[in-house]
């Protein structure tokens, strides 16, 4: 048998030392790093070759995603051509474990002739990238997981978790909010909960509506006919009242009278918590967590329009 439950742990005791080792890299350069990428009017260009080049397409998905103006740029694919896309408002983030990948090293006077400035990104402080960048972020580790230290492993974990940093730094920094998440994520699950409103996901008809002299059976039926588990008490065409399932059983727990005895009014909750069909679904969530209810009604106005469950949020 292998031993590959211990050599796994090995591995995340390595990587996670790496990655702690990060704090103790960090200098200035990193704050005028952040500084200067939110201040340009251009984009950030990651560019890396081999494995640094799949991190730096990583994080260049990140950035993009989180506010920041971002594509990635093969470093062989830009002496034929690529290097042409930036502009001297751009900003070049260079990828290279080394500081010494050929490509990476070629494409920095074109990059330097151009003004625009360098981020260089790499795991030794005496580097080529390192010395002809503007700003040096320092991803260096003391070993790589794995035997005879062939495989990038914790070099590539350093570089995602320092672009990582960087991403979450000019978050801050721009205010970046989850609703501005949600613009850039439209089809994923987090994107639909945070642009969709209540008027997107509600109920609205056959509504269960009773009056306030309704007695027990008839509320049962409505409950039953809507498959809402719960009814809406209206006198007037006026919301006077909510009752659930919930307020059936505690009615009778709470009571000797008959089953039949209860009355709309008797047993409802009154003046219940509405909100308006124009509100994001993720607040009716909120209220509804909060309070500890499964259900809102939808107002609009002094209007019911429709009622909105947790479980409708809950499968967005």
């Amino acid at each position: 048998m292998y031993a590959s439950t211990a050599i796994a742990r090995e591995v995340f005791e390595i990587e996670a030392n790496a990655i702690r080792h990060l704090s103790d890299l960090l200098t200035d350069d990193f704050d005028k790093a952040v500084h200067k990428i939110v201040h340009t009017k251009g984009r950030l260009v990651v560019s890396g070759m081999g494995k640094s080049g799949h991190i730096g397409a990583k994080i260049s998905a990140t950035l993009a995603s989180t506010g920041t103006l971002s594509f990635f740029m093969h470093p062989a694919e830009a002496m034929h051509g690529d290097l042409g896309m930036l502009t001297p408002d751009d900003i070049v983030l260079a990828i290279s474990n080394s500081g010494e990948t050929e490509e990476i090293v070629r494409i920095i006077p074109h990059i330097k002739a151009r003004g625009i400035s360098l981020i260089g990104m790499a795991g030794r402080a005496e580097s080529t990238l390192a010395r002809e960048s503007d700003f040096f972020l320092n991803v260096a580790v003391e070993k790589e997981a794995g035997p005879d230290q062939i495989v990038p492993t914790s070099s590539t974990t350093a570089m995602l978790a320092m672009g990582d940093a960087l991403a979450v730094a000019l978050m801050e920094a721009r205010g970046f909010q989850p609703e501005n998440f949600a613009l850039y994520h439209p089809g994923g699950s987090l994107g639909r909960r945070l642009l969709t409103r209540v008027k997107d996901i509600m109920r609205t008809r056959p509504l269960p509506i009773v009056t306030p002299q309704s007695d027990f059976k008839k509320i049962v039926s409505t409950m039953t006919s809507g498959r809402l588990g719960l009814c809406v008490v209206k006198a007037n065409g006026i919301v006077v009242g909510l009752i659930t399932d919930g307020d059936l059983r505690r009615a009778l727990e709470r009571s000797d009278r008959s089953r039949f005895d209860f009355s709309a009014e008797e047993i409802m909750t009154r003046s219940p918590r509405s909100i308006a069909p124009d509100e994001m679904a993720v607040e009716a969530e909120r209220i509804m967590i909060e309070r500890k209810i499964n259900a809102l009604i939808v107002m609009e106005d002094t209007r019911l329009v429709g009622i909105v469950q947790l479980y409708d949020i809950g499968t967005l």
